[in-house]
C-alpha cells in the first residue's frame, strides 16, 4: 500500500490529511501549536490517536520518541557509528531494531528489519513537488508506525543539516 505524504509535516499547528493510493483519506496529521518540544499526532479517519511523536528532551544526541496510546513504542536516532552518513536506527521497546538508509533529504530511502524491507520512502513516483510517497512493502507492516519512522528521520536530518 502507497500512501501520499505532504512535506515539512513536524509544522506546528499543521492539520492535514495522508491519502493511500486510491486517493481516500488514511490518517490526519494533528500538529500540536505553542508545545516546548516538536509533537504531533497521527489519527485515524474517525478521529482515534494511533500514534504520538514527541521530541525527547535532555537527550545528548538528537532522540525522536513514538508512543501508542501512552506507552513507548520507538525511539529514533542518527546511527553513531556507520559509514554512511544517512543512516538511522530505530529501537523499539521490544528490543527489536530497524535500519532506515539512503538519501534521506532526497527522500529516497529504505526501511528494513533484519535485511528485510518493510518499505520505501519515495518522489520518483510522484508528480506533486512537496510530496512523498511511503510504500508499504510487506502486508503485515504497521503503516503508521512506517510513516511515523519515516517522517521523524527526515525530521532529524533536516535539523542535523545533512547534505548528500
Amino acid at each position: 500500500m502507497r500512501y501520499l505524504v505532504r512535506d515539512r509535516l513536524l509544522g506546528f499547528g499543521d492539520d492535514y490529511w495522508i491519502e493511500d493510493e486510491h486517493g481516500e483519506r488514511a490518517f490526519l496529521v494533528d500538529g500540536k501549536a505553542m508545545r516546548l518540544r516538536d509533537t504531533f499526532e497521527l489519527k485515524d479517519p474517525e478521529g482515534r490517536v494511533l500514534i504520538d511523536i514527541r521530541e525527547k528532551m535532555l537527550a545528548l544526541r538528537d532522540t525522536l520518541l513514538i508512543e501508542r496510546e501512552g506507552e513507548a513504542l520507538a525511539s529514533i536516532r542518527r546511527k553513531r557509528l556507520s559509514l554512511l552518513r544517512n543512516h538511522y536506527r530505530v529501537i523499539l521497546v521490544d528490543g527489536t531494531e530497524l535500519d532506515v538508509s539512503g538519501k534521506i533529504l532526497d527522500r529516497e530511502f529504505a526501511i528494513e528489519y533484519d535485511g528485510e524491507l518493510l518499505a520505501v520512502i519515495s518522489r520518483r513516483w510522484l508528480h506533486l513537488r512537496d510530496t512523498y510517497g511511503v510504500d508499504v512493502v510487506r502486508e503485515d507492516a504497521d503503516p503508521a508506525l512506517l510513516i511515523a519512522v519515516a517522517v521523524c528521520v527526515i525530521h532529524l536530518a533536516e535539523r542535523e543539516g545533512e547534505e548528500d
